[in-house]
Formats: C-alpha cells, sequence, structure tokens
C-alpha cells in the first residue's frame, strides 16, 4: 500500500518529498502528492520523517505475515 497522507495534519513541510528515495511523493503549490503509488518499496522514509505525524502506510495483513 502507498503512503497516505493526513492533509489535516500536514504542513506540506517537503521533508517527505526530500527523503523519498523513489520520488513517489511530490510536493507541487504546498500540497503533497503520493503520485507514483504502486513505486513505493514501503521503507517508511516518509512516515518516520514526518515532524507532524501526518504520514502513514498501511500494510495488507498478508503483508505482514499474518
Amino acid at each position: 500500500m502507498p503512503p497516505v497522507i493526513d492533509h489535516e495534519k500536514c504542513n506540506a513541510c517537503g521533508i517527505c518529498d526530500a527523503h523519498c528515495p523513489l520520488d513517489v511523493i511530490f510536493l507541487q503549490d504546498n500540497v503533497v502528492d503520493v503520485r507514483y503509488p504502486y513505486e513505493c518499496w514501503h521503507c517508511g522514509a516518509c512516515r518516520q520523517d514526518c515532524p507532524r505525524d501526518a504520514v502513514r502506510i498501511e500494510f495488507p495483513l498478508i503483508m505482514l505475515g499474518a
């Protein structure tokens, strides 16, 4: 599953965009957009580095080994 941006929390600082190794996330016109969701490696860099906890990654149970 691709990253999900909580636009209520997001202040468009651009840290997630800067830290995404595959350029899945883009900041344009003060709006964060997950532009290439199927290219995401699920590395979590965007989620870990967000100072406002505005990014989450929802994994299907099958990916978690459940």
